[in-house]
């Protein structure tokens, strides 16, 4: 099991969420760092620009790839994460495209799980074959498929764990040995577990992914994505994925919102899964309920995994109903507390059903064979007081079931 807490600095992941990389004395002593809302920067001299466009002096040059503001977060998810470095782009979608277009050129070949948010999905399946990288969907599961999957010399495999919508769990670490030994770079979508209860990195990822819109910024007002990793990996996706081939920047005020969520993002995680598993259990015990996946129940399929590399499960639920499509809409417009959204991670409590909203994208043969039925739903827990949100929930489903 990872130890979230531990870290190389000598202080904890709230300390350190909260004050690294910012010394108020560099400010005038303002106690939150500053929004610099500026497009360009000047310079002393034709030679201080030469050498900090060069990297020889750091500074900054452009607004497109990088921002003082920015540069605190990015050191801070990096460091939460165990990374050398951290790039922060316009959205989770922006992080995902500029690492891959920065990564991959027409013939190469990436393997991904079959179970991924929906846009993730369309990417790889449409978007990539449309530039002649080929893309092979494997369920990452199931050791003897991605061993047969990486007999055709993959630059990289990609997965969610736990994944979007269903929560099936990966093994971390069974994946990236058997994909380093075949020479291929692991990335990782950390999004529903963040730095708090999972840190990929050090389980043999390569590189983490996040939509930051949803824990990391954790109260629904932004959009933002983030890819942390080697230094060297790190400073590529920027010269290329983002300055030139996505121009996806992160907006200041942007930043500083993100930087507002680190520091509260240990307790609100916290609030979200021990929130969540006591949701889950009372849900397994509901008779209009078929199925619960919540990676903390032991009858998960994968729950052993989940509790090896993670501390804690996290605040989504996935679950299916007694009566799939009509049963799924009933309880949808049936719920008071919660509301009818496609995003996780706030404050509020958030539920939607993938297969008419996240994953319609899906073909309805692709949803069913990955687990994506017509009766499930995904549950974001929130951060209301947790007898309202069971008391919702229970009667949302008393009148659907």
């Amino acid at each position: 099991m990872t130890t979230p807490n531990s870290n190389r600095r000598g202080h904890g992941f709230a300390t350190r969420a909260i004050h690294l990389g910012y010394d108020p004395a560099s400010e005038h002593g303002a106690l939150t760092p500053p929004v610099f809302m500026t497009s360009t920067y000047t310079f002393e001299s034709i030679e201080e620009h030469r050498a900090i466009a060069s990297g020889e002096k750091d500074g900054y040059v452009y607004g497109r790839t990088k921002n003082p503001t920015q540069a605190i977060f990015e050191a801070r998810l990096a460091d939460l994460e165990g990374a050398e470095a951290g790039l922060a782009l316009a959205s989770g979608m922006a992080a995902i495209s500029a690492t891959l277009w920065t990564l991959l050129s027409a013939g190469d070949r990436v393997v991904i799980d079959h179970t991924l948010y929906g846009n993730a999905f369309i990417l790889f399946t449409t978007g990539l074959p449309r530039f002649g990288v080929s893309v092979d969907v494997v369920d990452l599961a199931d050791p003897a498929a991605l061993a047969e999957a990486l007999k055709a010399g993959p630059k990289l495999v990609y997965f969610e764990t736990p994944a979007n919508p269903n929560l099936r769990v990966i093994d971390i670490a069974a994946v990236a040995e058997a994909a380093h030994a075949a020479g291929a770079k692991v990335i990782v979508d950390n999004t529903f577990a963040t730095p708090v209860l999972q840190r990929p990195l050090e389980l043999g990822a390569d590189l983490v992914l996040h939509s930051a819109t949803k824990f990391i910024g954790g109260h629904g007002d932004l959009l933002a994505g983030v890819v942390v990793g080697r230094r060297g990996d790190i400073d590529q996706i920027r010269a290329h994925g983002l300055r030139y081939l996505t121009g996806a920047t992160i907006a200041p005020l942007t930043a500083f919102l993100l930087l507002r969520g680190l520091k509260t993002l240990e307790l609100r995680v916290a609030r979200h899964s021990s929130t969540a598993a006591l949701v889950a259990e009372t849900l397994q015990s509901h008779p209009a309920v078929a199925q619960v996946s919540y990676p903390g129940l032991p009858s998960h399929p994968s729950h052993e995994v989940a509790a090896r590399q993670m501390s804690a499960f996290g605040g989504l639920i996935a679950f299916e109903l007694v009566g799939g499509l009509a049963t799924g809409h009933r309880f949808l417009n049936r719920v008071a507390l919660a509301h009818r959204a496609v995003s996780l991670g706030d404050a509020e409590t958030l539920v939607q059903h993938p297969a008419s909203m996240t994953h319609a994208q899906y073909p309805a043969e692709e949803r069913r064979r990955h687990g994506i039925t017509d009766g499930l739903i995904r549950l974001s827990v929130g951060l209301e007081t947790p007898e309202d949100i069971i008391a919702d929930l229970l009667q949302a489903l008393d009148e659907a079931g």
